[in-house]
C-alpha cells in the first residue's frame, strides 16, 4: 500500500514506508494495540484483560482480550518467527486460554489493573455499557488475532482454514510510514476475518427471554424460597419487573420511566444465584434519580450490615447460597422496602422530589 500527501501544487507526494523494528521495538507495537482495543477485530471492540500472561508451560500471551460476548481473545504479534511457528504459538496460547474459569479471568483482570476489588462481570458490563438483560457467558468461545507487518500467504491460507472449521481467527496487517518533519503513520488492513462468507457471532441479545416460570426451575430450594418471597412482594406492591435472558430487575415506576433497584440471577449464571444492588454502576441510581451520594453510602452501609450483602465491584451481591428463614427474608425484603421509599421520595435526576 501507498501513501500519498497532496501539495500546494497538486502534487502527490508519497511517504516513504519503513519497516517498524527499524525504530521501534515489538513492546512499543503491542502498548499500541493495548490502547486502541476497537481497531484489533473485525466486528465490534475489545477489552484487554491481560498483558503478557504466563501459560501453563512458562510462555506469554502478548494480550489476552474479552469482547462483547465474553468471549476471550488471544492476540498476538507475529514477531520474526516461522509462520508454522507463529500459527503453533497462537493455537497453544488459545487451548491454554479454553480452560481458563471465571475466577482465574478476575484474577488476570486484577493483576493486569493492579486492582484486588475488580468484579469482572461487572467491569465487562459497564465496559461494553450492556443493557440490564443482556446476558454473558465468559469463555464460552475463544478466538486468535495474529498482528504483524506481513501475513504471509501460508498464514491467511492456514488461517482461513482454520476459519471455515469454525475457529474464529483474524490476521491484521499494519504497514508503518514516516513523513516530513517526523509524523508517523499506521495503515491496518484485516487480511484476514472480513470475508463475505465469515462465521457471525449471534450475540447475546437475541437469546430468548427468561419467563417467571422457567426461571424459577431453574433455582436450587434455597434461591426458589427466596426469589418467591420478593417477587411476591415486588406484585402486591406493583413494582414492574423485567425479565431478561438469565434473570430479572426490579423497578419502580416514576411517571413512566422504570428505574431497576436490584437484578435477580440464577445458579447458571456468571453472577451465580444472588440478588445484585444497581446503587452506583453505569445506569445505577446514583446516575439516574436524585439520591444523593452520601444516602447511596448510607443505603449500601446499611445493606452490609444486615450480613446478606457483600461489595462486588462497585455495586453489593446478595448470595443465596444457603437456607434463609422467614425472618431473613423479610429482612431482606425490608431493606429493599426503605430503597424503593428512597427512590420514590427523590424522583428522577434533575425533577426534584417525586411527588405522584
Amino acid at each position: 500500500m501507498k501513501i500519498y500527501s497532496i501539495t500546494p501544487e497538486n502534487k502527490f507526494k508519497e511517504y516513504a514506508e519503513i519497516g517498524f523494528q527499524h525504530e521501534h521495538q515489538e513492546m512499543i507495537l503491542e502498548s499500541w494495540l493495548e490502547n486502541n482495543p476497537d481497531k484489533i477485530i473485525e466486528n465490534g471492540s475489545l477489552l484487554i484483560v491481560g498483558r503478557q500472561v504466563t501459560t501453563n508451560f512458562g510462555s506469554f500471551i502478548d494480550l489476552l482480550a474479552i469482547d462483547r460476548q465474553g468471549d476471550l481473545a488471544v492476540i498476538e504479534l507475529k514477531r520474526d518467527r516461522t509462520p508454522r511457528e507463529t500459527l503453533a504459538q497462537a493455537l497453544e496460547y488459545a487451548s491454554f486460554v479454553e480452560k481458563l474459569g471465571y475466577e482465574q479471568l478476575e484474577d488476570i483482570l486484577r493483576n493486569y489493573a493492579d486492582d484486588e476489588a475488580l468484579n469482572l462481570a461487572q467491569y465487562h458490563r459497564e465496559y461494553f455499557n450492556l443493557v440490564s438483560d443482556e446476558a454473558v457467558v465468559f469463555n464460552n468461545d475463544q478466538r486468535i488475532v495474529i498482528v504483524g507487518q506481513q501475513i504471509t500467504p501460508e498464514i491467511r491460507q492456514t488461517s482461513s482454514f482454520l476459519r471455515n472449521k469454525g475457529v474464529r481467527v483474524t490476521c491484521l496487517e499494519f504497514t508503518f510510514f514516516k513523513a516530513d518533519g517526523g509524523l508517523r503513520l499506521l495503515s491496518t488492513s484485516i487480511v484476514v476475518g472480513n470475508e463475505s462468507n465469515a462465521i457471525v457471532k449471534v450475540t447475546s441479545g437475541s437469546l430468548p427471554i427468561v419467563s417467571e416460570g422457567s426461571f424459577l426451575a431453574s433455582l436450587n430450594e434455597n434461591g426458589k424460597f427466596v426469589f418467591e418471597k420478593i417477587l411476591e412482594w415486588a406484585k402486591i406492591n406493583s413494582f414492574p419487573i423485567h425479565w431478561g435472558t438469565k434473570g430479572f430487575s426490579l423497578n419502580v415506576d416514576l411517571s413512566g420511566t422504570h428505574v431497576a433497584f436490584c437484578f435477580g440471577y440464577p445458579p447458571n449464571s456468571v453472577y451465580r444465584q444472588s440478588l445484585y444492588t444497581a446503587l452506583v454502576g453505569r445506569g445505577g441510581l446514583l446516575s439516574k434519580t436524585g439520591i444523593s451520594e452520601q444516602e447511596i453510602q448510607g443505603l449500601a452501609a446499611e445493606a452490609k450490615s444486615s450480613g446478606f450483602f457483600q461489595p462486588a465491584g462497585r455495586e453489593l451481591k446478595c448470595l443465596i447460597v444457603r437456607k434463609f428463614s422467614e425472618k431473613d427474608v423479610n429482612l431482606l425484603i425490608s431493606w429493599l422496602v426503605t430503597l424503593s421509599k428512597a427512590i420514590e421520595k427523590n424522583g428522577l435526576k434533575g425533577q426534584g422530589e417525586n411527588h405522584t
